[in-house]
């Protein structure tokens, strides 16, 4: 951890405010425009801000969340919203709200300082910096008042405005020296390339994750639980791998599949609306955050429908369609894009003043006797659906939620429906009839819950996010075979490529347009855009490439695939580390960010450069063009530590590279034949992370393998080995497996 140097004191006095207005509401970022009201001077970033705290010489107060944010929403209660502290920050600071959502590239610098400072980081993330853009402090969540060893956040104003105007040039200085530090520590030279890794990196991957497993509710992390998506996809691709042992193939899938039950029983999935929560805050998968993200349920969707591959099971299969159902519902545009989230705060009734986390999700008890107490079960009189609900859901008298789990009292008497712990025996023995009856049941609460207030919805259509659930539609089309899936990821691909291009004198998505960061849904559904679009970043133009390729492996068009492979070109143009290898977060040359760092981290999300390093396998395969394997195993040999020492934290690059060195075949599909349908089908039933699926459609301008590749007639397809080295003709998919 970097400590700084103590180039501030301590020097409280009273202030008063200064003259200014806020300019939030001229933004179209829900989130900014959350704040538009505060009595805080606020300022978007960019130019103003900066030239005005150049010209006062005045520190930069930086403010970074995302609308869904429950903490933000706390702090600005107890901060943003006061008169008095509002007052000091206006007359001693330049105050600046960043929505990190519209600007992951400056989140990422000043993450990373308060990371490498702290030891910890989250949102809100507040810190302090000097007119050039150099942090001096920071933090995350600040209280109103210092307790438990965390400063108030009205002491803090106070004494970093009183230290800067006594000791500007020696904080200035130790923003820079710090900022150095961290640029050769995690900047454009820190990652030194070494040599590929051995296969040793999958056992130690298997190794970290069944150490960390919970055997009781299954994750892989004690409290607070997040899905993980990125590992338990991996842990697919291992258990598919055919040099792993047998018994770690067993662990691999009885994990996994235990780990996706017991998040779908328990009360981060939303039993009655649909979708599911971000995080748990208990072991049991029990109380969540209440907040909806996009790319949580486009991951989602993406791992439960490897689990339908796998297993066949129906309960995924319906975990798959509720959580599609949730998107294509809520977070729909009518056009085809998909909104970003839905808040987890929300007014408890009408009229309420203030909202509380989780509102519109739980329930009391009285409330569900209420609703469903006089529905009786035909055949079971003495039974109702609130007798049901409240068995099924393990409902109590006083609430079911630990207070240990609600800091603010705001689910006291409340109830977070979960199907933990399992009851032994259904309410009633006639199971059909229990099936109705909690249909029903459900049914009438979803009802009941759309009269109350909403939660907040964050109606940025961000690219990346899009790119992610597009991914999922296809998964989800291919594993069950559902094409109206399949034609959502279509309309949402040529969403993406009509309004997240930029027109300005653009090129088209097949010839090297450039993307954009989001557009806005406003009232009645209608699209908006900043009069200076914020162009895409990294992670746009690595899940839109990705997207592109799932769209041709689910329709076989080979318009996604000469989309997917313009946008890896921009991508390159933009974001390439032409020496060391890697794509950095921002743009070379950009004026506002004061250090190129790059992805190397997976969490929420996987990193740009581990979905980086898969789009150029799978594009090396498609087009049997070899530049881009060659940049993937650039990706590799910067990351070889990270991946050698802790391949969890790079779980998506882990897979990329088990896809490498696994060196799986090519299918060339024959279209022509009656029953390319079907094959095709077949093998989208399956989970083949290995296998790469290609038609002849593509023309040899497109791919390479095409060239001397002489389909039978009679055969199905022709399966292309080792950069064309054996060709073997296939029938079926017994035939195909033979060959994997």
């Amino acid at each position: 951890m970097l400590k700084l140097s103590q180039v501030f004191r301590l020097n409280l006095r009273k202030m008063s405010g200064g003259g200014g207005e806020n300019l939030l509401g001229k933004e179209l970022s829900p989130y900014l425009r959350q704040h538009k009201d505060n009595p805080v001077h606020w300022y978007p970033w960019g130019p103003q801000a900066f030239e005005r705290a150049r010209e006062e010489g005045k520190l930069i107060f930086l403010s970074i969340g995302y609308s869904t944010c429950h903490w933000c929403h706390v702090m600005e209660r107890e901060s943003f919203e006061s008169q008095q502290t509002a007052a000091v920050m206006n007359r001693y600071y330049i105050n600046v709200k960043v929505d990190r959502e519209e600007r992951p590239d400056v989140d990422k610098v000043y993450m990373t300082f308060v990371q490498a400072s702290t030891g910890s980081g989250g949102w809100p993330l507040s810190v302090f910096l000097t007119p050039d853009l150099y942090p001096v402090y920071g933090g995350t969540y600040f209280p109103p008042q210092g307790h438990f060893g965390r400063p108030g956040f009205s002491d803090l104003l106070q004494a970093l405005a009183s230290s800067w105007q006594e000791n500007k040039d020696d904080m200035m200085e130790a923003g820079r020296e710090v900022m150095k530090v961290i640029d050769k520590k995690m900047g454009a030279g820190s990652t030194v390339p070494g040599p590929l890794p051995d296969i040793s990196i999958f056992h130690r991957f298997y190794a970290m994750l069944w150490k960390n497993y919970d055997p009781e509710f299954g994750g892989y992390s004690g409290a607070p639980k997040f899905p993980q998506p990125s590992n338990l996809k991996t842990m697919f691709s291992l258990h598919s791998w055919p040099d792993e042992t047998e018994d770690r193939k067993k662990r691999e899938l009885e994990m996994n599949l235990f780990t996706l039950k017991m998040m779908a029983k328990g009360g981060i999935h939303d039993h009655i609306s649909q979708g599911f929560a971000r995080y748990s805050t208990d072991a049991k998968w029990h109380v969540p955050h209440f907040e909806k993200m996009l790319y949580d349920q486009a991951q989602l969707a993406v791992v439960y429908s490897i689990a339908v591959q796998k297993t066949g099971s129906q309960e995924m299969r319906e975990i798959v369609e509720d959580i599609l159902t949730y998107v294509s519902r809520d977070l729909t545009h009518p056009e085809g894009g998909f909104y970003t989230a839905e808040d987890a705060d929300s007014y408890p009734s009408e009229g309420s003043k203030e909202k509380k986390e989780g509102a519109f999700c739980v329930w009391s008890f009285t409330e569900l006797q209420d609703i469903l107490g006089s529905h009786k079960i035909e055949g079971y009189e003495d039974k109702s659906l609130a007798d049901v609900i409240i068995h099924h859901y393990n409902v109590e008298k006083d609430g079911n939620v630990n207070p240990r789990m609600d800091p603010h009292g705001e689910l006291l008497g409340q109830n977070v429906l979960t199907e933990l712990p399992e009851k032994d025996t259904p309410l009633i023995p006639d199971e059909s009839r229990y099936k109705e009856a909690l249909n029903k049941a459900r049914k009438l609460l979803h009802e009941k819950r759309l009269t109350r207030p909403r939660p907040s919805l964050d109606d940025k259509i961000l690219t990346s996010s899009n790119g992610l659930m597009i991914s999922g539609f296809c998964a989800a089309g291919r594993a069950l075979g559902r094409q109206d899936y399949i034609a959502a990821a279509e309309k949402a691909g040529n969403f993406l490529c009509t309004h997240l291009l930029d027109q300005n004198g653009a090129k088209s998505a097949e010839n090297g347009g450039k993307l954009l960061r989001s557009c806005y849904g406003a009232s009645a559904h209608a699209l908006q855009q900043l009069d200076t679009p914020i162009h895409g970043f990294i992670d746009d133009y690595a899940f839109t490439v990705q997207a592109m390729l799932d769209l041709y492996e689910s329709t076989f068009d080979v318009i996604w695939l000469k989309r997917a492979i313009s946008f890896q070109d921009t991508q390159d143009a933009l974001f390439l580390d032409k020496s060391d290898g890697g794509y950095f977060a921002a743009e070379e040359g950009a004026s506002d960010i004061i250090i190129r760092l790059k992805d190397d981290h997976d969490g929420a999300e996987p990193s740009s450069n581990s979905i980086s390093a898969m789009n150029l396998l799978r594009l090396h395969k498609l087009t049997n063009n070899k530049k881009y394997k060659t940049q993937a195993e650039k990706i590799f040999e910067i990351f070889h530590l990270r991946l050698t020492q802790i391949p969890v934290s790079m779980s998506a690059l882990t897979e990329a590279y088990l896809f490498y060195r696994q060196d799986g075949p090519v299918l060339l599909l024959n279209t022509s034949h009656p029953d390319h349908k079907e094959f095709i089908t077949e093998l989208h039933s399956k989970y083949l992370p290995f296998l790469t699926c290609l038609t002849p459609e593509v023309g040899q301008e497109v791919s390479g393998h095409l060239a001397g590749a002489n389909l039978t007639p009679s055969s199905k397809g022709l399966l292309i080995k080792s950069d064309q080295d054996e060709k073997v003709s296939v029938n079926s998919l017994e035939d195909v497996l033979q060959n994997l």
